[in-house]
């Protein structure tokens, strides 16, 4: 007889608000025969608090893949397995990525059960675009290869996110002003959905201030969202733009020229090409 494999379930737990917790992510946790953890001492308190007894096994940054294989073993077994993260959504900044692939590559079926992440939180609450978007996860930990991250999305158009430490949090700012400008609009929200939760958002030289200026802000996990860099106005024809299209007029019609310095400038086509029929008289 061919034994079914199992399921493994990528469960979302909490960030600090126990009520977080969803009824279904309570009834695989209970139901499956092994959870893997990232901390089983620090998810210990969460399964006490619950009442959930299911054994627990490490599953962290450093055992991962060797831990990996011998998890697949056991689902292709038959056996259900959890995976958690300390807070939030496994993955997330958080291990998990190397046993859902090879979950996946063995062929096991693998289900998420949604619930709390602090990024998608701190972007619901933030007040900025959040059709498109990016997340950065840590920056490096160091300032040179920090700024070099961070110059590398100072022209990014989309709302942007990034996970800091508190410690770094400062610093991380400080980095910022210096790349991004006095006037980038940020968010710092700092732990989220516990008791004491903020959500302040400034131009970086007023949030930098106010994080200087009260240590307390600099406690406890940090998510910040950062205002996409401001676009060039399509309307706004320049010199250069206007230089662009008469060295073009004088080679080629006006509708061609029109749509080379477009492409060129970036000012969009029909207001160069109703420039041109002016400079042209046509």
């Amino acid at each position: 007889m061919t034994t079914l494999a199992g399921t493994l379930f990528v469960v979302a737990t909490p960030i600090g608000n126990l009520q977080d917790m969803s009824p279904r992510a309570l009834q695989v946790l209970k139901d499956v025969q092994l959870i893997a953890a990232e901390d089983t001492r620090h998810s210990a308190r969460l399964m006490q608090h619950f009442g959930i007894g299911t054994p627990m096994t490490a599953c962290h940054d450093h055992n991962e893949r060797g831990k990996g294989e011998r998890l697949v073993e056991r689902l292709l077994a038959g056996d259900d397995i959890a995976l958690i993260s300390d807070a939030g959504t496994p993955l997330i900044s958080d291990p998990g990525y190397h046993l859902v692939r090879q979950a996946r590559e063995a062929g096991v079926k693998v289900s998420p059960v949604p619930g709390a992440c602090a990024l998608i939180a701190a972007l619901s609450a933030a007040g900025m675009p959040s059709d498109r978007f990016a997340f950065e996860g840590f920056l490096p930990a160091k300032a040179h290869g920090r700024r070099q991250r961070l110059q590398s999305m100072a022209a990014e158009d989309r709302t942007w996110m990034i996970y800091e430490a508190p410690h770094r949090l400062l610093e991380c700012l400080q980095d910022m002003q210096q790349v991004l400008g006095n006037e980038r609009r940020v968010l710092l929200a700092r732990e989220l959905t516990k008791t004491f939760e903020t959500l302040h958002a400034a131009p970086l030289a007023e949030l930098v201030a106010w994080v200087a200026a009260d240590s307390d802000q600099q406690r406890g996990e940090c998510v910040l969202v950062v205002e996409g860099a401001p676009q060039p106005d399509a309307d706004a024809v320049g010199d250069e733009a206007l230089r662009v299209l008469d060295l073009l007029l004088a080679e080629m019609p006006v509708k061609r020229a029109a749509k080379l310095a477009s492409e060129i400038t970036g000012v969009r086509k029909n207001l160069l090409y109703q420039i041109a029929l002016e400079r042209t008289g046509e």
